[in-house]
């Protein structure tokens, strides 16, 4: 499937910004299912200086600074990408059950292992804690294969957390999401990482957008798509797997990468600094996920 993906993030300030420097990850990653083939990123004011680097995780990371006065700051990002469906022929009841692959995570040299169980340690935003490893555990059995498992935990989440965009912020601690059982994408994809990495297993959170469809007969509103979050989780000789807990889904052809890391702090869309500007900027988020012919 291929997309052409607007996504315009404004703000209104209420006092002029003298300057301002940020990073943004709003440009799609290349992986194992996904080519982006065209991207580019306009600021308003016009940028000082630009700059464009691939992360420590392989992210694209635009670098910007605005060294004139503003009240009002337009970042638009726009990009054509080809998106896969992961590996064919998935079967979540075979596989390396649950404790061969730590088993395997525990003993292999293999470089891909190795590297893998970075993603076990805890981040800024997610700590594996005994509390999300109890919650955890009844979908991991031993001798039970492992993407069975983590499909499980996905419906879990799905059916025992309730999507409420008011009940959080991006600062929400987990053990107040676990208390309150709200939270939106974000706070799933929190929540299924603390839990994967609780019980041993490497777990990334994996930031971009999913395609919306309207109701049949009905044409598409502009910018009714949305910026979306997701996990992926490894699984010794036989790779990563991304899972959706918001939707209780096997991701695919819709789920559209921008970025991936440890947590969300790590490909946050857009963050910087500001001088001035007052108290309580507006912002507003647009975006338009459009298949291409």
């Amino acid at each position: 499937m291929k997309y052409r993906i607007r996504h315009i993030t404004e703000y209104q300030y209420a006092d002029r910004v003298s300057h301002c420097y940020n990073l943004a990850h709003m440009i799609p990653r290349t992986s194992l299912r996904q080519t982006c083939d065209r991207s580019q990123v306009k600021v308003a004011p016009h940028p000082a200086f630009t700059s464009r680097r691939e992360d420590y995780f392989g992210n694209q990371a635009f670098h910007f600074e605005i060294q004139r006065p503003h009240e009002k700051l337009i970042i638009t990002s726009e990009s054509d990408v080809e998106v896969g469906s992961q590996r064919s022929g998935i079967n979540l009841d075979f596989g390396i059950t649950c404790s061969e692959a730590l088993e395997l995570l525990e003993s292999s040299k293999d470089d891909e292992v190795l590297l893998a169980r970075e993603f076990i340690l805890d981040s800024p935003m997610v700590r594996a804690t005994k509390a999300l490893r109890a919650y955890a555990e009844p979908s991991f059995t031993d001798d039970r294969p492992l993407l069975s498992a983590v499909a499980n935990l996905t419906k879990r989440i799905f059916e025992e957390f309730e999507y409420c965009p008011e009940s959080t912020t991006v600062a929400t601690p987990l053990d107040e999401v676990m208390a309150n059982r709200k939270g939106v994408c974000q706070d799933f994809a929190h929540l299924q990482v603390g839990c994967l990495r609780a019980m041993g297993f490497p777990a990334k959170y994996v930031s971009g957008y999913i395609e919306t469809l309207p109701p049949p007969g009905q044409e598409k509103l502009v910018g009714s798509d949305a910026s979306h979050a997701w996990i992926s989780v490894y699984s010794p000789r036989e790779g990563w797997f991304e899972f959706d807990p918001t939707n209780n889904q096997i991701c695919g052809e819709q789920h559209i990468i921008t970025a991936w890391g440890r947590d969300y702090f790590d490909v946050t869309p857009l963050r910087g600094v500001i001088f001035g500007g007052g108290e309580n900027p507006i912002l507003s988020v647009s975006v338009d996920v459009a298949r291409l012919a």
